[in-house]
């Protein structure tokens, strides 16, 4: 038996995380490190990155704490938890963008081959956009896996799924076909159900994507066709709901699915304080922190960690 395999029959759940540090230009790291000592006796984990990079950075914030390299990533061999340890990758290329997508892939392998969950530190998706055809990590990891991927935004108080995620406001309407939503809706379903995201939904509502549902069809003929599949197809989703509403009153443990991003994405950051993001689809659990790169607080010791903190202790 090889060793890849050993590790997945044996893996203890949530016991062991890989990293990928994303973007350095950010608080990404500052939040590692004043995490740490939190952590370090409830997790082990592995961040996926260029050791220069991560030396400069905690030399710039004056932290004390050391790296330690570690060889082989699937074993965890000589890993110390009074270290931050890392698994380090050569910059081959000139442009970032391409440096930190060999680090995604890697990550990406990693946790495919053991089954350990990867938390994907934020990015600056601009940098990848402007050479690339890149929506988010979401989609490219679902793109590198061959399946379909969904943004489930996980928080204290209520949890959200848009429908479309990062594209342009006047293309959410191609993505409104009878067959798109049809297909989309059965995936998040059955998916919502698997028992390695441990998510307990009571009530999953549906927002409506035009003002008011419509208004009988006079503002848009999108929510008529949402109303009847919902009906027919899904009698664990109600609505369709209008947006402007749907979010007084929350009940315990619900879901909105939204037909594009921002429209459950604002109201998802106002009011709940604690937030990651779970993607759905993969083989392995991807959680990000709900947070940015924020990179104009960097080195200012501004930075808040509870989103980190939730998506390495779920």
């Amino acid at each position: 038996m090889n060793s890849i395999n050993f590790y997945m029959q044996n893996k203890i759940k949530n016991n062991r995380k890989y990293i990928f540090l994303g973007d350095t230009d950010s608080i990404n790291i500052e939040i590692i490190v004043n995490s740490h000592s939190f952590l370090k006796k409830k997790i082990e984990y592995l961040i996926i990155c260029n050791r220069l990079e991560i030396e400069y950075y905690i030399k710039k914030i004056k932290s004390k704490l050391k790296i330690k390299e570690i060889l082989d990533p699937i074993k965890f061999s000589n890993y110390n938890k009074d270290f931050i340890n890392i698994f380090n990758v050569e910059n081959k290329y000139r442009q970032k963008y391409k440096n930190l997508l060999n680090q995604l892939k890697l990550s990406n392998k990693l946790s495919k081959n053991t089954g350990y969950d990867l938390v994907t530190m934020p990015i600056e998706k601009s940098i990848f956009k402007k050479e690339i055809n890149f929506i988010g990590v979401t989609e490219y990891l679902g793109k590198l896996n061959k399946v379909k991927t969904f943004m489930l935004m996980h928080g204290e108080i209520f949890s959200i799924i848009p429908l479309t995620t990062h594209i342009s406001i006047r293309d959410v309407h191609k993505e409104l076909t009878k067959n798109k939503i049809f297909f989309k809706l059965t995936k998040i379903i059955n998916l919502l159900f698997l028992k390695k995201y441990s998510l307990n939904f009571k009530h999953i509502k549906f927002i409506c994507y035009n003002p008011h549902c419509g208004e009988e069809r006079t503002i848009g003929k999108e929510d008529g066709v949402i109303t009847k599949l919902i009906n027919k197809r899904f009698k664990k989703i109600s609505g369709p709901y209008p947006a402007d509403s749907v979010f007084k009153n929350i009940k315990k443990n619900t879901l909105f699915i939204s037909t594009y991003h921002d429209q459950a994405l604002i109201p998802f950051k106002i009011l709940n304080k604690k937030g990651i993001n779970l993607t759905l689809g993969l083989s392995y659990r991807r959680l990000s922190p709900a947070h940015g790169t924020a990179k104009d607080i960097k080195f200012l010791g501004k930075s808040k960690n509870n989103s980190y903190i939730e998506c390495m202790l779920i």
